[in-house]
């Protein structure tokens, strides 16, 4: 994801500290070491029968791509504590709802919020579900529109902040 999105990204402090740390790192260091290997690949001579060459221009190529994300990020990066634990759905939060009959817990906010250990599913306080749940405390049902027109009814069963 290279492109610029809308909208805020909602961290905590050392979700952003750790995510600052990596893009020091992969400017200041991979970065700069990619680029020394695609320049010492050059220098062997014909490129077009040169897997190394070719190798660390596609490394490069994705190393610049996460750049971009995680400074779009974390110039649109909205920092604060984990929520209060009092029930009420907002980013930072592990809400468990019920949807259709069935039990969905998720985590609301950016997926970089996420433990990469973890697999948990993670909704954008921005999707149609995150803006409806947000703000609603537990027990209360709400109702969104999704994207293909069709209406769904939540209920908030627990909303606990996420502690990752």
């Amino acid at each position: 994801m290279t492109e610029t999105t809308t909208g805020t990204v909602w961290l905590t402090q050392s979700k952003y500290d750790e995510l600052r740390a990596e893009l020091d790192t992969l400017k200041n260091e991979t970065r700069a070491d990619i680029v020394k290997r695609v320049s010492d690949a050059r220098d062997e001579g014909d490129l077009k029968e040169n897997a190394g060459y070719h190798a660390a221009r596609d490394e490069l190529s994705k190393v610049d791509g996460r750049i971009a994300q995680l400074t779009d990020m974390l110039d649109r990066a909205q920092v604060g504590e984990t929520p209060a634990d009092d029930g009420v759905v907002e980013p930072g939060m592990f809400v468990t709802v019920l949807l259709g009959g069935s039990e969905k817990k998720f985590l609301l906010g950016a997926r970089e919020m996420a433990d990469e250990s973890e697999e948990i599913d993670v909704f954008s306080p921005q999707s149609p579900m995150g803006q409806a749940i947000n703000g609603a405390r537990k027990g209360d049902t709400v109702a969104y529109e999704a994207p293909n027109g069709k209406s769904f009814q939540v209920e908030i069963v627990d909303a606990v902040p996420y502690r990752g």
